[in-house]
């Protein structure tokens, strides 16, 4: 199966359900292409609001992430996403630098300019757009999009799963979800 995964770095519940898959992937020849939905261009957050410093660094991130793409292909996406994750969600490191998390998975740190550039955000829009015409719009992260057993393409908004699950728990979810 061919699964695409929306992706916000900050989300929280988007990271753990990613773990999820990441986890079941191999178990259940599942290919993942990690996409890019921008919580920050979906929330439209106030300057003044708590929310809006973190959703702006995330959307930098996702323009590291898509410039990545255009360069080297959706292979280093998942490394990359994991990289931030880890550091971010795990070890609370809400603002490093794009260049570390590009180090860290040995790819080009010129791809950390884009952190900066708009030019990334109409490619950005399109991956969101994309994943909220099959899930619905009044949805947040994580997305699945994957094509049903009669072909036709279709979305989730979710599992929104809030703990890590052992592995044949995480693998009765999946079946029951498939």
């Amino acid at each position: 199966m061919n699964l695409d995964f929306w992706i916000d770095p900050g989300c929280p519940w988007c990271w753990l359900t990613s773990r999820w898959v990441v986890e079941v992937a191999p178990h259940r020849d599942v290919h993942v292409r990690w996409r890019s939905i921008s919580l920050f261009m979906k929330n439209n957050p106030e300057p003044e609001s708590a929310y809006y410093i973190g959703a702006i660094h995330t959307h930098g991130l996702l323009r590291v992430i898509e410039s990545v793409r255009a360069a080297e292909g959706d292979e280093p996406i998942g490394r990359l996403y994991e990289a931030m994750g880890v550091q971010m969600h795990h070890e609370g490191a809400r603002f490093v630098p794009a260049a570390k998390f590009l180090a860290d998975v040995g790819l080009d740190l010129s791809h950390a300019d884009a952190f900066d550039d708009p030019a990334w955000d109409p490619v950005i829009r399109a991956s969101m757009d994309e994943g909220l015409g099959l899930a619905g719009d009044n949805v947040g992260t994580p997305l699945l999009g994957f094509d049903s057993d009669t072909g036709q393409r279709v979305g989730w908004f979710g599992p929104v799963i809030s703990r890590r699950l052992v592995l044949p728990d995480a693998l009765k979810l999946w079946d029951g979800l498939m």
